[in-house]
């Protein structure tokens, strides 16, 4: 039998959803005084109850029909300041910035974007370093047989950034393909992705969660990616990732004088071994079907290492893998990147980074294009459209759409001033 509500604890809940309320209507009217009274005892990440707005919604919401939008950034600089959190959905699944963006609100859009790469560049410093502990906690740790002291199992979004990808409940892990780190499913993690099974069709590859892994109308975005990567015959080229083989194909009619290929699910290296891209089943072996082309069977963490001691670099590389976080990737990049790729070579990757949504699209292009900068590399942004990913039946069988924009960035990486 439930217990009954005690009469206090009633009253604090209404005084606080009156709070609230206060709060909502504060900013609505851009009421800066009454919001710093009320940010004293009510979080500005607060939602309410009906509509899921919340304070930066609110400021947002109620700019639609005002000329001087200034008001509205003071309301939301203070907002940030104290907290507010930029990708919290209300009830019609749209964020701060989605709203604003709808609305029309360009520079309050732009406000919402600059928020988010802020935050997400915030949570990928911050999980470099691990929580401080006494000695004498380390200690009980150990007796009672729990985690080693030091392990760090948050995980960062850029999905992802990211699901698509960080450590608060209000921000999914975002993988490169847009898919979110949510519920329990074969995309949650790279191991779990890769002990599942595949199905294979003509138009997509979906895991065993009905998790699209690749799909035929992402055709014209790897060719335009081929095409800008090898612009002449005869270079060098790792791909990693093989899935449905599209770049794969694609690579093969740029003529190259060698081809690697990292590719880990067991049901795709079988699939390759019957269609002739790989000989034999172990770890690396030479094509039947493709003089030039060698796969390597495993996880690119562990043949990456192998390849670098071995001294072998290549004029072009391109990256799309699958349940991978943008943690993984940036460690692709900053840690093996340098040691592969030759001094005038390019390297792309599959850009799904918050694909699901524009909003976290643009944020999370601006921060890896920081990242990449800081690593050592410029990148320059080809926009395609996107149309194909728009044909009737296109997502049929397909359990979530990781793409729901008109235009695809295309990177195009070099090391900088190369």
């Amino acid at each position: 039998m439930a217990m009954e509500q005690q009469p206090h604890q009633q009253n604090a809940e209404e005084d606080l959803d009156l709070q609230i309320q206060q709060l909502l209507w504060a900013c609505a009217s851009y009421d800066l005084t009454k919001i710093r009274e009320l940010l004293k005892t009510v979080p500005a990440s607060v939602q309410d109850g009906e509509t899921g707005y919340t304070p930066l919604h609110a400021a947002i919401n109620a700019c639609h029909d005002n000329e001087d939008i200034e008001p509205a950034k003071e309301v939301m600089r203070l907002l940030f300041e104290n907290g507010a959190i930029w990708n919290d959905l209300d009830a019609n699944n749209e964020t701060p910035g989605c709203l604003a963006r709808r609305l029309g609100s360009t520079d309050l859009y732009e406000m919402m974007v600059d928020a988010g790469v802020r935050a997400e560049l915030l949570m990928n410093r911050l999980d470099g370093f691990l929580p401080l502990s006494d000695d004498d906690d380390d200690e009980e740790e150990e007796e009672e047989g729990g985690e080693e002291v030091g392990e760090n199992p948050g995980v960062i979004d850029i999905d992802t950034a990211a699901g698509n990808t960080a450590t608060t409940a209000s921000t999914p892990t975002i993988h490169l393909n847009g898919t979110e780190l949510t519920g329990e499913d074969a995309s949650t993690s790279n191991s779990a992705y890769l002990d599942s099974s595949l199905s294979f069709s003509a138009d997509k590859l979906i895991d065993s969660s009905s998790n699209g892994v690749m799909m035929e109308w992402e055709s014209s975005i790897m060719e335009e990616s081929a095409a800008l990567l090898l612009p002449t015959p005869r270079l060098s080229v790792l791909n990693i990732g093989h899935g449905m083989g599209i770049i794969d194909t694609l690579i093969q009619t740029k003529s190259p004088s060698s081809h690697h290929i990292i590719e880990a699910h067991p049901a795709v290296l079988a699939q390759m071994q019957q269609t002739g891209w790989r000989s034999a089943d172990d770890e690396t072996s030479t094509s039947t079907k493709y003089p030039n082309v060698t796969v390597h069977a495993g996880r690119w963490q562990d043949i990456l290492p192998r390849l670098v001691s071995e001294g072998t670099t290549f004029d072009a590389i391109y990256f799309d893998t699958f349940a991978e976080d943008y943690k993984a990737f940036r460690n692709f990049f900053e840690e093996f990147v340098i040691g592969l790729l030759k001094p005038q070579g390019r390297w792309s990757f599959f850009n799904g980074l918050g694909a699901d949504r524009q909003v976290c699209y643009d944020v999370y292009t601006k921060v890896v294009e920081m990242d990449l900068f800081e690593a050592g590399f410029d990148v320059e942004w080809t926009e395609l459209p996107t149309e194909e990913a728009e044909r009737e039946g296109e997502w049929d069988g397909v359990r979530r759409r990781y793409w729901a924009l008109d235009w695809y960035r295309l990177p195009l990486c070099k090391f900088v001033a190369a």
